[in-house]
């Protein structure tokens, strides 16, 4: 099985933030998450993860040089001219990592990501004061929802916990020695199908450079969350489904068949 199938897992829990995190230009990326200082009043480290991923029998490659071979292998299954497409070449773990865990944060930086941003514009439709996003934006992450539909839930969960101490060792070097990857890879998918379904059209402006949501609390949600919410409630009801099959296997102690 090609192991760069795990790769495709983050389109379904980056839950869209490859596809078209920004409505214009990259806003400045957040400070990393600091590791957490020694003190004495701190409270006690996990004694072990919630949703444990048990150790792959076969030997993995160091994941500083783990770029060539998965990319490769992307390449086997999907062909390389979308491979890319779609994806950068250089971190592809770590950008993975550091994706899942901002899309709960307020901000999300593409610089980070594991994907080079959706091709086109941010459509809009209406006069100032009324503007919307238009129907017709919803098209361009079509590509990106059609790879990510491509591939069963159950393989793709397979090479994921096949390949997992790769992304553990990033979550750990991200500032979170005491952290379990898949623990946090479970919150933020329970994150995305917890975005609401809000009424259609939604209206946006553009106070300043970049378009905002008119409504302050669409505006104050996560960067997850808004990023499902600019790609159209079709497309994000696409992703939940996939995200809810995902997540049932990522938390299964048994392996999937």
């Amino acid at each position: 099985m090609n192991p760069l199938r795990v790769i495709l897992v983050v389109i379904v829990l980056a839950g869209a933030a490859a596809l078209g995190w920004y409505f214009l230009r990259e806003r400045p990326a957040p400070p990393p998450p600091p590791a957490a200082a020694p003190a004495a009043s701190a409270p006690a480290a996990p004694k072990g993860p919630q949703f444990p991923v048990e150790a792959p029998e076969a030997p993995l490659p160091k994941l500083a040089e783990s770029d060539p071979a998965l990319l490769e292998a992307l390449g086997a299954l999907l062909g390389s001219p979308l491979v890319q497409k779609l994806f950068r070449a250089e971190d592809v773990v770590r950008r993975i990592v550091a994706t899942v865990d901002n899309l709960p944060r307020e901000e999300y930086a593409q610089r980070l990501s594991p994907l080079h941003p959706v091709p086109g514009m941010f459509a809009t439709q209406g006069r100032e004061g009324q503007r919307t996003i238009a129907p017709g934006n919803a098209k361009r992450y079509e590509m990106h929802l059609r790879a990510l539909e491509s591939v069963e839930p159950a393989r793709l969960v397979e090479v994921y916990k096949r390949h997992y101490p790769l992304f553990q060792q990033a979550y750990v070097e991200l500032g979170y020695p005491n952290g379990y990857f898949n623990d946090r890879l479970v919150e933020v998918i329970d994150h995305l199908l917890a975005v609401p379904e809000d009424p259609q059209p939604l209206r946006v402006e553009a106070p300043k450079a970049l378009f905002e949501y008119a409504d302050p609390e669409l505006e104050a949600r996560s960067s997850g969350h808004k990023a499902l919410m600019r790609m159209g409630p079709e497309n994000a009801r696409r992703v939940k489904a996939r995200l809810a099959a995902i997540r049932a296997l990522v938390v299964a102690r048994d392996k999937p068949r």
